[in-house]
């Protein structure tokens, strides 16, 4: 069998994908390409949307990823979505079954699953945790979160879209909903010293942050000095720090962290790890993530102008 996969959003040019799937088959030996399909944003794209999914409906193409413009606009052209897709309200990849389309997201499971691997271990208690942004990585970070049980608080300089984030997720996870395990607050250093440091901080109300997660672009190439973290706020002592920028691999938020002897991982585990379960989806069987990291890793090791797309660890 000849497999066909491939990737539609716009614009695909610095996509590490085809990296990923092409290592994954040639471990694994099997024959088959992973294809870049550009698609541009609706309505210019529809025809070449419908035509990517039919497709796969068709048996053509094994499996598609997709990305930006696309994670929300192409859930009307299926026949289901998946609850992880539809609470985070994005599709990253779509499987055929017997010419029905699902749309899935892979970026929440790896998102938790590197997490986990690198930072918290197998079965980590759940505590508080601080999501820098509130963008889409930042839905599928916060989901994957609160479904492990984690009490959540999302901070953007933009306090309305946290606001509107937190909204849209308030009731997607089991149990009762209770309004003080996700709340928004600016991303200001004021307002994050008090709630870190202030008063409040050291009542139960409060509690300590255990995990700090950066799902904005600061950091990325070629802005390597920028950092989502405000000038002159310490970070909070024993929180463990995960940026989902991975390129550079050490960041400035990392590298700060890393001086004031915090646990830190960046976004490629992620990268990898999203598209392992993609991968599966697809193929049916385990994808080959030592094979997948080495071949992300060398691609990385070219320079830093192989990708200005690195912010998302999820494509």
């Amino acid at each position: 069998m000849i497999y066909a996969l491939g990737l539609i959003g716009y614009p695909l040019e610095h996509s590490f994908s085809p990296v990923l799937h092409a290592a994954a088959l040639q471990a694994l030996g099997l024959v088959g390409e992973y294809s870049l399909y550009p698609t541009p944003p609706l309505p210019e794209g529809e025809k070449l949307l419908q035509g990517w999914l039919s497709g796969v409906r068709e048996g053509e193409l094994h499996g598609l990823n997709v990305t930006i413009p696309h994670k929300q606009n192409v859930q009307p052209y299926l026949e289901q979505c998946s609850e992880t897709a539809q609470a985070i309200g994005a599709v990253n990849t779509i499987t055929s079954h017997g010419g029905r389309l699902t749309g899935e997201n892979t970026d929440a499971p790896g998102f938790y699953h590197d997490l986990q691997a690198s930072l918290l271990g197998v079965d980590p208690p759940a505590g508080r945790a601080l999501v820098l942004g509130a963008g889409g990585s930042a839905r599928a970070v916060v989901y994957a979160l609160r479904q492990a049980g984690w009490r959540v608080v999302v901070a953007a300089r933009r306090l309305k879209q946290a606001e509107e984030l937190v909204n849209q997720l308030q009731h997607t996870t089991p149990g009762k909903p209770m309004k003080s395990r996700l709340r928004a607050i600016a991303l200001e250093k004021e307002r994050l010293k008090d709630m870190l440091f202030g008063r409040r901080a050291k009542s139960s109300a409060g509690g300590a942050i255990d995990l700090i997660v950066n799902t904005t672009p600061a950091g990325m190439w070629p802005d390597v000095e920028g950092n989502p973290w405000p000038k002159g706020l310490a970070l909070p002592g024993g929180a463990a720090i995960y940026d989902l920028v991975y390129n550079p691999t050490q960041t400035s938020l990392i590298q700060r962290a890393g001086a004031a002897g915090l646990q830190t991982a960046n976004g490629l585990g992620m990268l990898v790890e999203q598209a392992a379960l993609a991968f599966e989806l697809w193929i049916g069987l385990e994808a080959p993530r030592a094979a997948m990291r080495l071949a992300i890793e060398q691609a990385l090791n070219q320079g830093p102008e192989k990708s200005n797309e690195g912010i998302q660890a999820g494509e």
